[in-house]
């Protein structure tokens, strides 16, 4: 099973329904994880309210430091989500690829903008994902 690390600033939105969707759609074949460089401590109720939507919501879903998630390394795939995390990323020992493809933030924003990020999460991380593990392997 292919293991990716999702990484954003707050690690209460774009992040979290990055982890639950990938861990929902590509179940059995990718596990995600996800954190951030400055967490807030709780996930977003939109975020989770997303998830729930899709079927994608586990309890096990919380925001977290990248010290939380480094005992599952080493990850096959990391990927920012936002800008900032693109700049201060850590370095990841053993992380086969490190990618960048940032969404926006839904943060303050009403729920249509969070069903709006996880659309695109959908629309741009997942084919990426595919043809990264799957395509012609």
């Amino acid at each position: 099973m292919k293991k990716v690390l999702i990484l954003c600033t707050g690690n209460s939105c774009r992040s979290i329904m990055a982890e639950g969707l990938i861990n929902e759609y590509f179940k059995g074949k990718i596990k995600a994880y996800s954190a951030g460089s400055n967490p807030s401590g709780k996930v977003n109720e939109n975020a989770k309210k997303v998830l729930v939507e899709k079927d994608a919501w586990s309890d096990e879903y919380h925001s977290k430091t990248v010290d939380e998630v480094l005992k599952y390394a080493p990850f096959d795939l990391v990927v920012t989500v936002c800008d900032n995390a693109k700049e201060s990323c850590p370095t990841f020992p053993g992380a086969k690829k490190i990618i960048h493809v940032g969404f926006e933030d839904p943060d303050g924003k009403d729920f249509s903008k969070f069903v709006k990020t996880a659309n695109e999460i959908k629309k741009r991380l997942f084919p990426i994902l595919e043809k990264l593990f799957y395509k012609n392997n």
